[in-house]
């Protein structure tokens, strides 16, 4: 399966990533000059493709790291409405995995999980 850089941001790491492993190349805090930026940029990309990601622990079966509604949760508590964050992370996850028709129709029966436990007031 092919791999390439993505970028995450997350609580307490920033930077490019594999999209198969748990690989992370984190930015340096206080980056800010543009020339170093884009040092860092290449010497991530050097870096990612000199990885081997048997090396690193494999992302979750399901295909993405954290689950959809993490994911939908994270974007509720910025102020989204359930069914907007569903229908965001939705589409998120069929644009990372468009060629996986396994995770989009799991993550589409993720989705209407998701929605039905926030009605049910379980979330």
């Amino acid at each position: 399966m092919a791999r390439w850089l993505t970028w995450v941001s997350e609580h307490q790491r920033q930077g490019w990533a594999c999209s198969q492993c748990s690989w992370i190349f984190e930015i340096p805090s206080m980056l800010n000059d543009a020339e170093a930026r884009s040092a860092y940029d290449r010497l991530a990309s050097s870096k990612f493709q000199d990885h081997e990601c048997r090396g690193h622990q494999k992302i979750s079966a399901s295909g993405y790291i954290e689950s959809f509604t993490d994911r939908a949760r994270r974007l509720v508590t910025r102020g989204f409405k359930p069914k907007d964050a569903a229908d965001i992370v939705l589409q998120e996850i069929m644009l990372e995995h468009r060629n996986d028709p396994v995770i989009s129709e799991r993550a589409r029966l993720d989705a209407e999980d998701f929605l039905r436990r926030v009605k049910q007031g379980l979330i």
